[in-house]
């Protein structure tokens, strides 16, 4: 979130689900033919065709491993320059691929995702392109394509403590993910992924009321006062939109949305995504609510000529003005307009120690 993104052309890269494909489809035609392929080209499911090469190539009795280092582009993916392994080893005749978390994969816990608990955490697009390119493999061949497919990310437990994957009840290691196989640099795609499949989760789990937060301040604020469980906790980010697009075709009863004074002004101000790079605070419009919350002249001018939203907070509570409750109010009505259902919403503005300094709705406080 706080990478900054390099100026100009910025090229793309590969998700963690092309780079298993490609390798398992090495693996299987070293398991048929006895050789590697010096590199390995995939067809994704947008028609792209890229060509990787081996980091790894092993073989043993009866099964084949390559691995291909993860190209993500420009992109500050977490896994970029993780080795992605896949081992191919025959099974029985008839059941066709089966699919094994090796080290560094993680095995789904919880309800929820689009796969069953005690499955390996590799997703269901992936898992296609990985049947694709097997099948691609035996073209030719003779061969029936009933192997086992393990995949592995050395070090992954490691890199999947710095991803949402333990508030999935994704336990040991890292998802294979990727729909298109491509990396778009900056689209954080895997972090509104993981936002989607927490809000699944914590429905299967049966909860009625999601949190959401904007920041880590926010969150132990929320944890404080509402002691919610692990599972209805959502780390929101800057990503108000995909939170609440999602919210309004998969709703809950209640939704609580905890952040920092300048985030939640520009949810109030209409701008789905909070990243300073993506959505400018309007301090002229904070003036314009702090007047009609009562502001005076002076104090109106003094907020239009702030440089950030927290001094434009402090000189209101100064006078006696509650911006960040007119704040709360219109990233309520801005929350409600795009959930556009049923849900309860209430908001919370909290300051840098997670104080409230703001509230609106439902009873806004401590119910």
């Amino acid at each position: 979130m706080d990478h900054c993104k390099p100026k100009g052309p910025l090229r793309k890269g590969w998700t963690t689900g092309a780079c298993a494909a490609a390798a398992a489809k090495a693996a299987f035609r070293a398991l048929l033919t006895g050789e590697f392929p010096d590199t390995v080209s995939l067809r994704l499911p947008r028609g792209e065709t890229p060509v990787f090469g081996l980091a790894t190539r092993q073989t043993g009795d009866g099964w084949a491993l390559s691995g291909i280092v993860k190209d993500a582009g420009d992109d500050p993916d977490v896994t970029h320059g993780a080795e992605v392994q896949a081992q191919v080893r025959f099974g029985p005749r008839g059941t066709g691929i089966t699919f094994a978390a090796g080290e560094g994969v993680g095995t789904v816990t919880l309800p929820g995702l689009p796969l069953a608990v005690g499955e390996p955490a590799i997703n269901p697009a992936p898992r296609r392109m990985i049947e694709a390119a097997l099948a691609e493999a035996a073209q030719g061949t003779g061969a029936e394509v009933d192997v086992v497919v393990t995949i592995s990310v050395p070090g992954g437990a490691k890199l999947a403590e710095h991803t949402l994957n333990g508030r999935l009840g994704i336990e040991g290691g890292l998802s294979i993910l990727g729909t298109t196989g491509v990396v778009v640099p900056y689209s954080c795609a895997s972090w509104i992924h993981s936002i989607h499949r927490g809000i699944d989760v914590a429905r299967a789990l049966g909860a009625r009321e999601i949190f959401a937060a904007t920041g880590s301040t926010s969150e132990q604020a929320l944890r404080d006062m509402y002691r919610p469980p692990d599972h209805a906790i959502i780390d929101m980010g800057d990503f108000a939109g995909g939170l609440l697009k999602y919210l309004r075709k998969h709703p809950v009863a209640a939704l609580t949305i905890g952040g920092g004074f300048g985030k939640l002004a520009k949810l109030a101000q209409g701008n789905l995504d909070l990243h300073s790079a993506r959505s400018r605070l309007d301090m002229g419009k904070l003036a314009r609510l702090a007047g009609e919350g009562g502001a005076e002249i002076a104090l109106i001018d003094l907020i239009e000529q702030a440089n950030t939203g927290l001094e434009a907070l402090g000189v209101s509570c100064s006078a006696g003005i509650d911006l960040a409750g007119r704040v709360a109010a219109g990233a309520r009505e801005a929350a409600l307009a795009t959930l556009a259902g049923d849900t309860e919403v209430r908001v919370l503005v909290f300051d840098r120690q997670g104080k409230r300094v703001g509230s609106a709705g439902r009873t806004a406080g401590h119910d």
